[in-house]
């Protein structure tokens, strides 16, 4: 594969269709057969043949690997070389094999294709993911950043059919790539699950190079791989809906404008202008309506035969700037000139402004930032569902990472509140998305300090009744030791005086003897009480020594959390008087710059005034000169 600059910029090629087709009963019915060329597929009502369907590719669920030479290994070939290809996948359903659906299998096939290939490239590449969601009323969301809504199209110069605002990720390999779209997945079912089989997506991977040309500037390739899953179905009775892509190949081949939103905005770049597209259509089992199969055939068909433009992405950036700085630069001569005050002219300005500044945002530099950030705020999402799942018991790593987190957003609120003293004044859009982003980072700081003290308290209440418990179980052992100790004193006492009456020995007197037995019973009694003493005595020493450690375990306790609270409660407010500081400043500059943009507005005014005075007494000399000649236009030349 040649992986310099190809020597054919710019190619034509035909839409590729495939069909994949799900189990079919073989009873009598409607039914779809593959025909030995692989590629025509004839459809079948109760058991005639109704009419016959041509593609580039037909396959089945087990032999669904026989789409890549013909239809997948191309299009990956072509994005590693530069250009922009389109996966349309068509017909999806959520219940695949094994709960699968196959539309992810698709995916993650062909991104597993796609960076085989950008692992072969030899010079510098940068590799980044989007994911947006098309809700059935054609409103979007960014799946990877939820707060960007409503997403627009945007149609670049020089770059081609981009999404104005939507963000990206930064990835090394297909796994990256394929965990971000599970992420992505996910969302959309949290986001809209009432709807979620309803809605459609397109999963990015913007691919970039940088090219070894023998030049003053760096010059890069762009190719781009869009990946776009189309809910509904081929016929107008379809209960999931109609697919965008029925509409949009009506609109076309009507030949009337298609719609300003962003999905058949998308779809009509993709099936006429910019680069390869390929369709995989999947063809549903026996549909409860016999109008879904011929419908979805008949569509697989239409497409087929579309033709598409494939530009290779190649630009440079300085290069580029430089030409719109002096576009820009022309337009304000033009306006500036009393003959030319046309109301394009400023909105052809704010266009190139636009287009300017999204060539600055392409730099590796400010992507790879703004990449670190939102996957910094994906791990903190993922980690707040770890932790609603984790188990109530686990309060010391709950702690820890509240702690963690702690320092992070601190760290964050800084670097915030540096960026936003240090850049200067920016566009009303940036400011308001510093603001914005400070105010959430001190909000999350809050939350976590709130959170770090009820999980100080609950590991000190959930650590006192275990070392409690460890006191009882201890004195329990040591008061069984000697219940234990004395009971054996007992029977061994009973057994001596059992011993003596079995063995009385020589007949002493009675008095005697009965001196000896209660000199033999006060004895084994004493030895009973005095072990009953030693136990006493050894359960309130032990006692004692355990309240010691408990009142100094309590104490440290304290002491740790109120020197804990502290430290927080000093961080949190030193990073408020930094913001408090940040703000004044910020607002007593903007006052500042308003002061003096009125006072030179005012001064602007004055001058004008003055101006507009002297052309009115120019004109009055002039009228009373014509006057004078009696000219008869002289009444004309009133002043207005």
């Amino acid at each position: 594969m040649n992986m310099d600059i190809p020597g054919e910029t710019v190619r034509v090629a035909t839409v590729k269709v495939g069909v994949v087709l799900m189990q079919f009963p073989d009873a009598a019915g409607s039914s779809c057969v593959i025909r030995e060329d692989g590629r025509t597929v004839d459809y079948m009502l109760g058991g005639k043949e109704e009419s016959s369907f041509s593609f580039d590719q037909a396959v089945t669920l087990e032999t669904l690997e026989q789409v890549e030479p013909e239809i997948l290994q191309p299009l990956a070939e072509l994005v590693s070389c530069g250009y922009t290809g389109t996966l349309l996948i068509g017909g999806i359903h959520r219940t695949g094999k094994s709960g699968v659906s196959i539309d992810d299998d698709i995916i993650k096939y062909v991104l597993k294709m796609l960076f085989s290939h950008i692992s072969k490239v030899k010079s510098t590449t940068f590799n980044a993911v989007s994911f947006v969601q098309f809700y059935p009323d054609d409103s979007t969301l960014d799946l990877l950043n939820l707060e960007r809504h409503d997403l627009k199209p945007f149609h670049h110069p020089v770059l081609g059919c981009l999404v104005d605002g939507v963000c990206e990720v930064t990835v090394g390999s297909a796994e990256e790539a394929y965990a971000l779209y599970e992420t992505g997945r996910r969302r959309l079912a949290d986001t809209a699950a009432p709807v979620s089989s309803r809605c459609s997506f397109l999963f990015s991977v913007q691919s970039e190079r940088e090219l070894s040309l023998d030049g003053a500037e760096p010059e890069f390739s762009r190719g781009r791989l869009q990946l776009v899953g189309l809910a509904g179905g081929a016929s107008r009775t379809d209960l999931r809906g109609v697919s965008p892509l029925v509409k949009t190949v009506e609109q076309m081949e009507l030949g009337t404008r298609t719609s300003n939103h962003l999905l058949p905005f998308l779809l009509t770049d993709a099936l006429r202008e910019s680069g390869m597209t390929c369709l995989l259509y999947c063809i549903p089992p026996q549909a409860l309506l016999d109008t879904e199969v011929p419908s979805a055939l008949a569509l697989a068909q239409r497409v087929q035969g579309l033709v598409t433009t494939a530009t290779y992405g190649h630009w440079c950036p300085r290069v580029t700037e430089q030409e719109l700085r002096l576009q820009m630069q022309g337009l304000r001569k033009t306006m500036m000139s009393p003959e030319e005050q046309d109301r394009d002219n400023a909105l052809r300005l704010a266009e190139l402004i636009k287009i300017l500044q999204m060539v600055k945002d392409q730099s590796w530099e400010k992507r790879l930032e703004m990449s670190e950030k939102l996957k910094n705020k994906i791990k903190q999402e993922w980690q707040s569902a770890t932790n609603k799942r984790r188990p109530s018991g686990d309060r010391g790593a709950d702690y820890q990472e509240t702690t963690e987190q702690i320092k992070y957003l601190q760290d964050q609120l800084r670097q915030e509140i540096k960026a936003h003293t240090t850049e200067g004044k920016g566009s009303v859009e940036q400011v308001q998305e510093r603001v914005t982003r400070i105010q959430q980072l001190r909000e999350s700081l809050d939350d976590e300090m709130k959170k770090s003290g009820s999980a100080s308290v609950e590991k000190m209440d959930s650590s006192r009744p275990l070392e409690y418990g460890r006191v009882l179980e201890r004195r329990r052992q040591i008061q069984e030791d000697h219940e234990k100790l004395i009971q054996e004193e007992l029977e061994k006492m009973e057994e001596e005086l059992k011993q003596e009456k079995a063995d009385p020995g020589p007949p002493p007197s009675l008095q005697a003897d009965g001196v000896q037995r209660e000199l033999l019973v006060v004895a084994g009694e004493r030895r009973v009480l005095t072990l009953q003493l030693e136990a006493l005595r050894a359960g309130a020493r032990q006692a004692e020594v355990d309240l010691e450690d408990l009142h100094r375990r309590h104490l440290e306790d304290m002491q740790r959390f109120r020197e804990e609270s502290l430290k927080v409660f000093q961080v949190f407010h030193q990073v408020s008087e930094e913001q408090k500081w940040t703000m004044k400043e910020r607002y007593q500059s903007l006052l500042v710059e308003a002061v003096q943009d009125a006072v030179y507005l005012s001064a602007q005014n004055q001058q004008l005034k003055e101006e507009n005075q002297t052309h009115r007494v120019a004109l009055g000399e002039l009228k009373d000169s014509l006057a004078t000649r009696g000219d008869p236009m002289a009444e004309f030349a009133s002043p207005s």
